[in-house]
């Protein structure tokens, strides 16, 4: 049976814009996931991703090369993203909402026991200390 993996929005729009410092590590990483696990995105990577994109269609169809699937995010996850969510906001006192699609997006791979493929790790360390993270080992 294959595995899963979540595949964070920094990794593909790395590769989408081929960023000249990461699109190489994240391209390598992706695949060497897929050989072994099917690589998941839901539609709040799906939405930050789109930017990096004119039409639907071009989108649509570099997900579908990729072989990236569509996950919806569970209710728990949803749940939790929201509670983590506050628990940061009180931390850091701040009212910025900006962080709020991280949370979705560690709260998925927690809630579904998946690893999640990032670069950015501060937040996902800190606010799922039990989620596997797949990152740069300088992260």
């Amino acid at each position: 049976m294959r595995g899963r993996v979540l595949v964070d929005s920094n990794i593909l729009v790395d590769v989408f814009e081929d960023d000249p410092h990461w699109a190489d590590w994240s391209i390598d990483q992706l695949e060497k996931l897929s050989s072994d696990n099917n690589l998941i995105i839901n539609p709040i990577i799906y939405c930050e991703v789109s930017i990096a994109f004119d039409r639907i269609e071009d989108f649509e169809n570099a997900i579908e090369e990729a072989d990236f699937r569509m996950e919806n995010i569970p209710k728990e996850a949803l749940f939790l993203a929201g509670k983590v969510f506050l628990d940061y906001r009180r931390k850091s006192k701040s009212t910025k909402r900006s962080a709020l699609p991280d949370f979705f997006i560690g709260a998925h791979a927690a809630v579904a026991g998946i690893p999640l493929l990032t670069r950015d790790t501060k937040r996902y360390r800190t606010y799922f200390p039990k989620l596997s993270l797949i990152c740069p080992t300088k992260n």
